[in-house]
């Protein structure tokens, strides 16, 4: 997904607070903190007195949310679970054994394009 779209004055980057995110999402605060409580996933910063900073990837997760619960029709329970079976495996030698001929064969292949590509330029 791309970057979260910044509001007047903010880079897309940008750390958001609950009020800046929930004015770019048209979501109410309190939605935000209670959606807080049922996803793992989304884990704003919180800095003295508990005030909260979004940052890009945490407006993108809640835009999904959004979509899904309130457009797509998921249930609060089809999105933790949807949001669960998306966790990424971590990455071992297990997981990038098996694909690494394959990736050496897409590398020779661009390298080859490239030489060819430089041979009409």
């Amino acid at each position: 997904m791309g970057t979260a779209a910044a509001g007047p004055g903010k880079a897309g980057a940008a750390f958001r607070t609950i009020g800046e995110l929930s004015r770019e999402t048209g979501l109410p605060q309190h939605i935000l903190r209670y959606w807080e409580t049922r996803f793992p996933q989304l884990r704003p910063l919180q800095r003295a007195g508990n005030r909260r900073y979004y940052r890009a990837e945490d407006a993108v997760l809640v835009r999904r949310i959004d979509t899904l619960l309130n457009r797509e029709g998921y249930t609060v329970r089809g999105v933790q679970q949807l949001l669960a079976a998306e966790k990424t495996t971590p990455i071992t030698t297990e997981t990038i054994e098996p694909v690494m001929p394959a990736l050496r064969a897409i590398r020779a292949l661009l390298a080859q394009a490239l030489v060819e590509d430089g041979r009409r330029a």
